[in-house]
Order: C-alpha cells, then sequence, then structure tokens
C-alpha cells in the first residue's frame, strides 16, 4: 500500500464521512450544524461518538492544551501534528484544520502552501482563516487551490489585541455593517461556511439571511445555521473562565480531581493494589522461588 500523502485535488473523503455538500443543504432545509473543537484523538472518538457534523481542530489548542495566554504562539506545525492526530479517529466528522497566526498573512503562496500541508500532512478535510480584508485574497487562492476553506469574522483572537481584547465586535451600526460586508466578501471568495464569533445576535442573524453558504456562530446567538464550543468548556475540563457564551454540560474536571484524590488515598493508604489487581504466582512455581506464602501464589 502507498504511503505516498495525497493531494488536495485527490483527496476524498473517508468511508461514512459527511459529504462536504451536506452542510450547504443543512442550510436549505433549516437542520442546524454542530460544531465542536477537538485537539487529539479521544476527544475526537468523543466527538464523533456524539455525532457532530464539524470537528475544528482550533488555534485554541495553544491557550487550551498548550499552556499559552493567547493563540499567537502555536506554530503551523503543531497545529499539524494536533490534527493528525484528531484525523486518525474522526470517521464521519468533517475536520477542519485551523491555520495559525503567521502562517498565510505574509502572501497567497503562503497561505496555499500553509493550506496543502494542513491536508496532506495533517489529513484535514477544511482549512479555516480569521479576518477580512486582505485575508480575502488568502481565502481566494486558498479556495481555487481547490482546498475547501471556512472563513472566521467578528471577533478574530489572533488580532484581538488590535480589536481591544476579547470583546463583542459589531456593536455599532458602522461596525455591524463591515461585519456583513466581510462575510459576503468571503463567500464570494470561495469560503464554505463563516464562523462568526462574538456579534450581536440580530446582526449574526442578518449575515445569516444574507449568505448562501452556512454560519457557524460562538457567541453570536441562535439566529446561526450552526453552533461551535471548545471541548474543554463544555465538558467542564477548563473551569477557570466562563464565558458569557459558554453552557456547561459537565464538570469533568471536578470530577477528575474527585477521581484522582481517591486513587491517591487509596495508594497512601495501601488498599491499592488490592490481590484482585495484582499478578500471581501458581503454588509450585511460588514454592520453587521460595515465595510460598508471600501473598504471591494463586488462590
Amino acid at each position: 500500500m502507498s504511503t505516498r500523502p495525497r493531494t488536495p485535488a485527490a483527496a476524498t473523503p473517508a468511508p461514512g464521512k459527511l459529504p462536504l455538500p451536506e452542510l450547504a443543504e443543512m442550510k436549505r432545509r433549516g437542520d442546524r450544524i454542530v460544531m465542536i473543537t477537538a485537539y487529539d484523538a479521544p476527544a475526537a472518538r468523543i466527538a464523533d461518538g456524539a455525532g457532530v457534523e464539524l470537528i475544528l481542530v482550533g488555534d485554541t489548542a495553544a491557550m487550551v492544551m498548550l499552556g499559552h495566554t493567547s493563540t499567537l504562539p502555536v506554530t503551523l506545525d503543531e497545529m499539524i501534528f494536533l490534527t493528525r492526530a484528531v484525523t486518525r479517529a474522526a470517521r464521519r466528522p468533517v475536520v477542519v484544520g485551523d491555520l495559525p497566526f503567521g502562517s498565510y498573512e505574509v502572501s497567497d503562496e503562503q497561505a496555499v502552501t500553509s493550506a496543502i500541508r494542513m491536508l496532506k500532512e495533517g489529513g484535514a478535510d477544511l482549512v479555516k482563516l480569521e479576518g477580512a480584508g486582505r485575508m480575502v485574497a488568502r481565502a481566494r487562492a486558498i479556495a481555487e487551490s481547490n482546498i475547501g476553506i471556512l472563513g472566521h469574522v467578528g471577533l478574530t483572537p489572533q488580532s484581538a489585541t488590535k480589536l481591544g481584547g476579547f470583546r463583542a465586535q459589531g456593536r455599532t451600526a458602522a461596525a455591524a455593517i463591515e461585519l456583513y460586508d466581510a462575510a459576503l466578501a468571503l463567500e464570494q471568495a470561495g469560503c464554505c461556511a463563516i464562523v462568526l464569533e462574538a456579534v450581536p445576535a440580530p446582526v449574526a442573524a442578518r449575515i445569516t439571511e444574507a449568505l448562501t453558504v452556512p454560519t457557524i456562530g460562538i457567541g453570536a446567538g441562535a439566529g446561526c445555521d450552526g453552533q461551535v464550543l471548545v471541548f474543554h468548556d463544555v465538558l467542564g475540563i477548563e473551569d477557570r473562565i466562563l464565558p458569557k457564551f459558554v453552557r456547561r454540560y459537565a464538570s469533568l474536571k471536578a470530577d477528575g480531581v474527585e477521581a484522582l484524590g481517591a486513587y491517591a488515598a487509596d495508594v497512601r493508604s495501601g488498599r491499592f493494589p488490592s490481590a484482585d489487581e495484582s499478578y500471581h504466582l501458581s503454588g509450585s512455581v511460588a514454592e520453587t522461588l521460595g515465595l510460598y506464602g508471600s501473598g504471591l501464589a494463586a488462590g
């Protein structure tokens, strides 16, 4: 079997993989699209089992997984590494590889090269980049290279400092019109969906009505075609902050701390491991080794 990396033009859906055109059909039917982040194989298996349509291997991994205080430090090589782990485990969901800061801004050629690497090396089905303006040309260059791409407007974490921090965007008439125009420009450039982050609900709903491609909201109200949240936020693994738009469905960090505390207590008291959790020797072998009666014999 050949191990040669596939080229973008030759990419075909994996068995059971959700066909990309189905996302547009879901918008047409009014069916909601579910997207969740994942950064490793176990998370991808959980998301797959839950039946989500899209998995985003987001550059939020910089903060959630790698301990950084922003998304900026994560590299393309690191994003490819994480995406490859997710694509090994995700069978049905469409996997979106996030292009990190510094991997597409310089030129159209750089953007296309990074996107190709994300598909060939990371196994992603699509890529995502942030912003409009000059980034519209980058999105167009990627789309014209036969690579599926998602746009992202509103709060764009890679430029959060320029935007004044992690805060809602499009809250004035002029800013709302700018977001509207940016989303339309990205659609015209060839994006197959647009992420709207931290956008007032009426503005996001108006953009959603205007676009023929799906919108995926995060802090953008219920009028979007779909929603995305961070895996660790939804499951309560990350509990240091609670953004306004996050709903927690579990408390896995608290459960994990309690479970590990019980494990530590059992180790310290000698309750773990028990005889049932240990391997033993037959009586004859134990006797030959002079271990009979030591507790290592079977029985």
